[in-house]
């Protein structure tokens, strides 16, 4: 079954929004396991608006599922994933001040970079991914630069669901289809909900693993933390 790792990005918003500890990100995060998640994701940016680097280091020993750890690969974020060694880094190509993720990398254009910071990565044992469109060059692109997955950015799927959810979806199984076969491991997210995420998941061959934040906390907001990653499991 596709694993469901829990972007806990937007509960570190609520409590910045006021100060203090409240809601607690680190319970929040165990709660997540308890609740049925395979995994908590989390991505600090350089303005730490949200998840803040210290959030980083306290979630690694108490995170007991897969840690996922998303950012652009600067200076400071390396320092922090090499030291912490979280299970995954999925890199992303993030300008500073983006308000989220908005594009995938151009694995052929940045393949020098991607190389050097990939084999940093997988010399302390870190499997790493990397965040793409369905551009197929970009796909091919990121087998040459030693990732171990990609994951598949599906915000155009989201936007076309709702009008042709078979014409939406046509691009994301080609693409994993071919990650598939130059035998890269395959993760999507952005925008998947429970609306749009079992059609995806029923289309997309091999789908290893959804990192899903925004869609699932604010579910959560009405139906509740636990009753929610409930519903996004059995989507999938």
């Amino acid at each position: 079954m596709t694993k469901l790792s829990v972007n806990i990005n937007k509960i570190a918003s609520l409590r910045n929004a006021r100060g203090g500890n409240l809601p607690n990100v680190s319970l929040a995060a165990q709660r997540c396991e308890q609740f049925g998640a395979d995994g908590i994701t989390v991505h600090p940016r350089p303005d730490e608006r949200h998840i803040t680097y210290h959030d980083v280091e306290i979630l690694k020993p108490l995170v007991r599922t897969e840690f996922n750890v998303e950012g652009y690969p600067s200076e400071r974020f390396m320092d922090l994933v090499l030291a912490i060694k979280p299970h995954q880094v999925t890199l992303v190509p993030d300008p500073p001040g983006v308000l989220t993720s908005n594009a995938g990398w151009d694995t052929v254009g940045q393949k020098g970079l991607l190389q050097e910071v990939i084999g940093a990565l997988k010399e302390v044992g870190i499997r790493t991914s990397i965040f793409v469109d369905t551009n197929l060059l970009h796909v091919e692109g990121a087998l040459a630069c030693n990732t171990d997955r990609v994951e598949l950015y599906t915000e155009s799927y989201a936007k076309g669901y709702a009008n042709d959810r078979e014409k939406a979806v046509i691009p994301f199984v080609t693409a994993g289809k071919l990650a598939g076969e130059l035998g890269l491991g395959l993760n999507a997210g952005h925008d998947l909900n429970l609306n749009n995420l079992s059609f995806f998941v029923e289309q997309v061959p091999d789908l290893l693993e959804v990192s899903i934040g925004h869609a699932l906390i604010s579910d959560a907001l009405y139906l509740g933390l636990e009753n929610t990653i409930q519903l996004y499991k059995r989507q999938l």
